[in-house]
């Protein structure tokens, strides 16, 4: 199995392969797509994925027992079939009913911003490495949102909002836990976050999986929805990565249609990380979407994205949003952050979002701003966007300029 990092570099291998490739024959070409995927997979077989962690303490150092270590705990809800095996928790089978649980993260003192200090054995050491420990499951909706208000209201009022996070193609659970924790912990949400974990195969080959996997979560959307009104929020905020950002959109469809959308509770901000989405497609869901929904809306294209570049081959030749023209992603009204100049980020060209300091620190002024990412014209995201590359079209250049 390939982790993100791999799962990058084959997509430039692929890509580079592919360019010298010339083949007029359709059914070739894909013959000789498979022979260069089955060749570059090959030369990662041997690398160890990171062991997976979910509720996995250390017996010698609890991660209780470490006092200066940053605490999260974050809601999850996941439409993976529970796993009996250590540290999985959620695998990657299907499962038709949504299930809800929580765990408590631990990010540990020697964070540095932007990298995710993932434990590469068994047990992890709190004092240097991320941990997920103390798994509950929720047997009912109604056992989460009393959880969930409790979390809310630990918080001052300015802070009692929930940030919805879907992961991308290719996770485990424990790597979407995870990426979640360090995301929250670099922009500094105050706020309590939810994972919306899908059964991804966490494995390079099985992207039609994880692609029908989306399909299969999608109707699930509506029963997040509703757990997230019913916790009583004073907003909330949606960030989506990759072929999550597929899935979330396709959910924001089935909300707009049910004309729950935006009615029951307040949305600040949508925000869409190196989306794995058909253009074409995105047009279609934008135009089911209102005009209010899609200025809320914030786009995160990089045209340097290996991952997307691959995908959009697969596709043959049909670009992804996250590798788009931001023109024309513009001119379908929503606001695009540009982000194919910054080359800081710790995770990939896929995962900048997380892995750039520059990237999660404006993110976070966002966030944290007043509820409304941007419109604060504040003298730290004035001075971000002042000394990095980072481009911004659209809606938001009024809010940022």
């Amino acid at each position: 199995m390939l982790a993100g990092g791999h799962w990058a570099i084959l997509g430039q291998l692929l890509f580079n392969i592919g360019e010298k490739a010339s083949m007029p024959d359709l059914k070739n070409r894909l013959a000789a797509m498979l022979l260069l995927f089955l060749l570059a997979f090959s030369l990662f077989a041997g690398c160890s994925p990171p062991p997976q962690i979910m509720g996995i303490d250390n017996p010698d150092l609890t991660a209780a027992s470490v006092h200066d270590v940053t605490r999260q705990r974050i809601f999850i809800a996941t439409t993976r079939g529970p796993s009996e095996e250590p540290g999985v928790l959620y695998g990657p089978d299907r499962s038709l009913a949504l299930l809800l649980a929580s765990v408590d993260v631990t990010i540990p003192p020697n964070h540095v911003e932007g990298q995710l200090e993932r434990p590469q054995q068994l047990p992890p050491d709190p004092r240097k490495d991320f941990t997920v420990t103390n798994p509950v499951t929720y047997a009912s909706d109604k056992d989460v949102v009393v959880e969930i208000r409790r979390e809310l209201e630990k918080r001052p009022r300015e802070d009692r909002k929930l940030l919805l996070f879907v992961h991308g193609f290719n996770n485990t659970s424990s790597d979407a836990t995870l990426r979640l924790a360090q995301f929250v912990e670099d922009t500094g949400f105050e706020g309590v976050p939810i994972l919306f974990t899908w059964a991804s195969a966490a494995t390079a080959s099985r992207y039609v999986y994880d692609l029908n996997s989306t399909l299969v979560a999608r109707e699930k959307v509506k029963e997040i929805a509703d757990i997230m009104v019913r916790s009583k929020p004073e907003s909330a905020d949606v960030f989506a990565h990759s072929m999550g950002a597929f899935l979330t959109m396709e959910g924001l469809v089935d909300l707009q249609q049910a004309d729950t959308l935006g009615r029951r509770g307040e949305i600040d901000n949508i925000m869409l990380a190196a989306p794995d989405i058909d253009l074409d497609v995105f047009r279609t869901q934008l135009r089911q979407l209102s005009p209010e929904i899609r200025k809320k809306m914030y786009v995160l294209v990089s045209k340097d994205d290996k991952a997307l570049r691959l995908s959009s081959r697969i596709a043959g030749g049909v670009p992804r949003v996250g590798v788009a023209d931001t023109d024309e992603l513009e001119a379908l009204g929503v606001t695009v952050i540009d982000l194919s100049e910054i080359d800081d980020s710790a995770s990939g060209s896929h995962s900048k979002f997380a892995g750039s300091p520059e990237v999660v620190q404006l993110i976070g002024l966002g966030l944290n701003s007043g509820h409304k990412f941007g419109q604060d014209n504040t003298p730290a995201i004035q001075k971000i966007l002042s000394t990095s590359p980072i481009q911004i079209f659209g809606n938001g250049v009024n809010l940022f300029n």
